[in-house]
């Protein structure tokens, strides 16, 4: 018995023995397991962690404070398929469908040819924006929960990649969609090196102001993550606030502009015109009040058939002016003291008078043309107030052989034909005038140069609608001319930039002058070819211009139709410019061509607008 019990306890020693053996074993293992993970790299999420918040391009607005053109931060959001539960992936679409507004057959279109091609990431949509994005980060936490993704092994290590959603660029909204276009212009994307999307400008003010617009800087945000990957911010938190673009204040109010462009819709309609130009401009500052134009789109959607519409062609386009040109041709003369008071001219108007003592229109010889005159005086000779009033080619060719060839050419640049006005828009035309050599031709002989006289009444030459424009503010202003300027104020930040702050109005003819011919202008909408433009109580005056379009070296049977002018009450005076390229002139309505049946209506009707938005105010 003793001999057993001896057996039995060597038996337990012996366990005993393997036991601890077997333990130390484990804690070796266990040991040597520890030692491992910890010296070995692994690959969990950073507790620190940093996060870029993208800066947008500034925003345009008018000046009665409408947002025009504004950028919105665009999200993409991501899956991993490869942890994405297949038995709750009918969950997740339905989800993910609601909160996103993409239908359930796109997003399955995605997850399946991503599971067939190369289960991994995959981006439902990269266009998302910051409301929906907020909504789907909400989302993103109820899916964890309800373990529609599972964790996945990645180099040793188990990780869960739910649906995340990520800052993906921007995109430019134009709220008003084809209102004030073409001037705000149009965009294309461009790619960043960091994979984000963004804007640039390609014409308008979104291109002349594509470096103010995009002076911007990213955010930058440092710290430690919480459960869900945010951070939570505390003293060590590193915060940079990202900077936005600078915002542009223009000097044309919405209102003012959409009723405009309404007013032109319906007479591009009535006209069957190609288009019509209107601008208005504070006369003293230069401040555009309105740009305008009938053809118009939509930046946000440009299709093929808008594509001749993007052009800016107040300033891009360029046209002999006709008949506008007259009284600037007439006041340099004027300028020069060449002409004596009470001084008649002779019409050319052979023949005998008619029934209603009209006499022919009158043909003037020179070289191997003739220039005619549309209207039929009841004299033989005519003064400078008929010349201007009623329009006469002849009138102005004889009073501009009085300039020298260097006199005329130097006046009208310097009233600003061919040069840029200065305006705030890009890719600006400048027009043409014939060569020096050719304006002298005969000059020495005393003879009259048949250059000289077409350049007077505006044919030989072109010029842009906004150049004829600026011209025009000379004879409301005392002889100066003022820079015509869309956007008044840049911000940035806390700092305001007035544009206007280096722009001075630059004399061009003396201010006796200028009182001369716009007390002819007056006159021309009260008794002349602009009589239609008359409104009682205000100060309205202008000049008609019609002329053929050239194509090619060759006149065609298509006209532009022009009136420029100005309105003014007590306190505002105003600049106004009116433009009908190709309005109809066959059939019915052949004379529609005629500036007085087309632009001078558009005037008028534009000058109504402005007194009804309280712009001007006739004296009762």
């Amino acid at each position: 018995m003793i001999k057993n019990k001896i057996i039995d306890n060597k038996t337990i020693v012996k366990k005993i023995i393997i036991l601890f053996f077997i333990i130390l074993f484990a804690l070796l293992i266990l040991i040597l397991s520890v030692s491992n993970t910890i010296t070995k790299p692994r690959h969990l999420p950073k507790l620190l962690i940093e996060k870029n918040e993208l800066a947008v391009r500034g925003t345009i607005y008018s000046k009665d404070n409408f947002k025009l053109s504004s950028s919105k931060k665009l999200y993409k959001a991501t899956i991993d398929t490869r942890c994405l539960d297949l038995d709750k992936r009918a969950l997740f679409v339905k989800l993910f469908s609601i909160y996103s507004d993409i239908p359930t057959k796109v997003i399955n279109k995605k997850i399946d040819k991503s599971l067939k091609k190369r289960p991994g990431t995959l981006v439902l949509s990269y266009r998302i924006d910051s409301r929906t994005a907020k909504n789907l980060k909400e989302l993103a936490y109820k899916l964890r929960r309800l373990n529609v993704f599972k964790s996945i092994k990645v180099h040793g290590s188990r990780i869960l990649y739910g649906l995340s959603i990520h800052e993906s660029g921007e995109k430019r909204v134009f709220a008003y969609k084809d209102s004030m276009t073409p001037v705000l212009g149009y965009m294309r994307k461009v790619e960043t090196k960091s994979g984000h999307t963004k804007v640039a400008g390609i014409k308008g003010l979104e291109k002349t102001y594509q470096n103010i617009l995009e002076n911007s800087k990213d955010g930058h945000l440092k710290g430690y993550r919480d459960v869900l990957s945010y951070i939570s911010f505390d003293k060590s938190s590193q915060i940079d606030a990202r900077r936005d673009g600078a915002n542009l204040i223009l000097n044309i109010p919405l209102k003012l502009q959409k009723n405009i462009e309404m007013i032109l819709d319906k007479h591009k309609k009535k006209l069957s015109c190609d288009e019509i130009i209107v601008s208005i401009i504070e006369t003293k500052t230069g401040k555009v009040l309105a740009l305008a134009s009938s053809n118009r789109f939509d930046p946000d959607n440009i299709h093929q058939k808008d594509i001749p519409y993007l052009n800016v062609n107040a300033i891009e386009y360029e046209f002999e002016p006709g008949s506008v040109i007259k009284p600037i041709s007439i006041s340099l003369v004027m300028d020069k003291n060449r002409i004596k008071k009470n001084e008649l001219f002779n019409a050319y108007n052979k023949g005998k008078p008619n029934a209603k003592g009209l006499y022919p229109k009158g043909r003037y010889p020179l070289g191997r043309f003739v220039i005619r005159d549309d209207h039929n005086f009841k004299k033989r000779y005519i003064t400078v107030e008929d010349i201007v009033i009623y329009s006469s080619n002849i009138g102005t060719l004889q009073l501009a052989q009085r300039l020298k060839a260097k006199e005329f050419i130097e006046g009208l640049k310097k009233f600003g034909i061919t040069k840029k006005t200065g305006i705030d828009l890009p890719y600006e035309k400048v027009g043409r005038l014939p060569k020096l050599r050719q304006f002298l031709r005969g000059e020495k002989k005393g003879k009259d140069n048949v250059y000289k006289a077409t350049v007077s009444y505006g044919q030989g030459m072109t010029a842009t609608f906004m150049q004829i424009l600026k011209a025009y503010t000379a004879f409301n202003n005392d002889g100066k001319v003022v820079t015509p300027q869309i956007v008044a104020q840049i911000i940035s930040g806390n700092q305001i930039i007035n544009t206007d702050q280096n722009i001075s109005p630059v004399q061009v003819i003396t201010k006796k002058t200028a009182n001369k011919m716009k007390k002819l202008l007056i006159k021309t909408v009260q008794k002349g070819t602009g009589k239609s433009a008359y409104i009682e109580g205000l100060e309205v005056g202008g000049k008609t211009g019609t002329a053929n379009i050239a194509r090619r070296g060759a006149y065609q049977k298509k006209y532009i139709s022009s009136f420029f002018g100005f309105a003014n009450d007590d306190k505002h005076q105003y600049t106004i410019g009116v433009s009908v390229i190709n309005p109809i002139s066959t059939g019915e309505h052949w004379y529609y061509y005629y500036a007085s049946h087309s632009a001078v209506p558009v005037f008028r009707e534009l000058i109504e607008t402005m007194v009804k938005l309280n712009y001007l105010q006739p004296k009762k």
